[in-house]
C-alpha cells in the first residue's frame, strides 16, 4: 500500500467483505433468535489502518493507533439500541491526564467511523477525522465538557458524540458544541461493491471542525426522535 490508490483500493475489499460477512449471518441471527454477531470496533479500526497506512497495537493495550490516535465507531445496522460514538475522550479513568485537555495531546487523530445508510437504503461507510492537538473548536467543546464535570454539573462520564445517521450531513453533536467534521472518506454500495464518493487526505494534515448550524442540529434531532432528544441531554444528569 504505497500510494492512496493502493489503500483505497484496499479499504474497499474491506467494507465489501465486512457488508458480505455481516449480511451472510441475518438469516441465521433471526433464524435463531439473536442479535446478528458485529465486530463494529474492530472491523473500524482495521478500515483505519488500511487506509491510513497507522498501524494498531496488535495485542499491547493503549491507544487503538500506534501513534496515539483513537477510532470510535457506530453501525446502525440491525442495531438494538441507537448507536453512537461513545467514550470519545478521557473521563473517570486512572490516567494522569483523565479529565483535562492533556487527555487530547497525545491524541494526533480521532477517526470517527459511522456504518449506516442512505435516505435510499442504500449501505454506506464514513469517515470523519478530528486532529484533537490542534482543532480550537473540538478542544473548546471538551473543555468545556470536562469544566462541567469539574464543577459537578454533570456526572457521567461518557462524553458522546451524535452522528447523523442516515442523513447526508457531517454535523455530529454533543450538549456542548454541534460541530461539522472533517469527512475523510465516505464509500456507498451500489450493486455488489462499495464506490469511492469521498476521499479527501488533505483533511489528515488540514482539517478543523467548523462551527455547525442550527438547522442541521435540528435536522439530526427531528430524524432521531423525541427518544433521542431526551438521550442527548441526558449528560447533564
Amino acid at each position: 500500500m504505497n500510494d492512496s490508490k493502493d489503500r483505497v483500493a484496499e479499504a474497499l475489499d474491506l467494507l465489501n467483505l465486512h457488508y458480505e460477512q455481516f449480511h451472510a449471518m441475518v438469516p441465521v441471527a433471526r433464524e435463531t433468535g439473536h442479535p446478528v454477531p458485529m465486530d463494529t470496533r474492530g472491523w473500524s479500526q482495521i478500515l483505519i489502518s488500511v487506509l491510513t497506512g497507522l498501524s494498531g497495537l496488535a495485542r499491547k493495550k493503549g491507544a487503538d493507533l500506534k501513534d496515539g490516535s483513537d477510532v470510535k465507531a457506530a453501525n446502525t445496522w440491525e442495531a438494538i439500541d441507537t448507536p453512537r460514538f461513545n467514550g470519545v475522550i478521557k473521563a473517570g479513568t486512572k490516567s494522569a491526564t483523565s479529565d483535562t485537555l492533556a487527555s487530547l495531546d497525545g491524541m494526533p487523530f480521532l477517526f470517527l467511523v459511522m456504518w449506516d445508510q442512505t435516505k435510499e437504503k442504500a449501505a454506506r461507510c464514513r469517515i470523519w477525522c478530528v486532529r484533537p492537538q490542534a482543532d480550537p473548536r473540538f478542544r473548546a467543546m471538551c473543555e468545556a465538557w470536562y469544566a462541567a464535570r469539574a464543577s459537578g454539573a454533570i456526572s457521567s462520564t461518557n462524553f458522546q458524540l451524535h452522528p447523523p445517521r442516515g442523513l447526508d450531513a457531517n454535523a455530529i453533536r454533543n450538549t456542548f458544541g454541534n460541530l461539522h467534521y472533517p469527512l475523510l472518506f465516505c464509500a456507498i454500495r451500489s450493486g455488489d461493491r462499495y464506490d469511492v464518493k469521498t476521499y479527501d487526505p488533505e483533511v489528515l494534515p488540514n482539517g478543523l471542525c467548523t462551527l455547525g448550524d442550527d438547522a442541521a442540529a435540528a435536522e439530526i434531532l427531528v430524524h432521531e426522535g423525541v427518544e433521542d432528544l431526551f438521550t442527548a441531554t441526558e449528560e447533564r444528569t
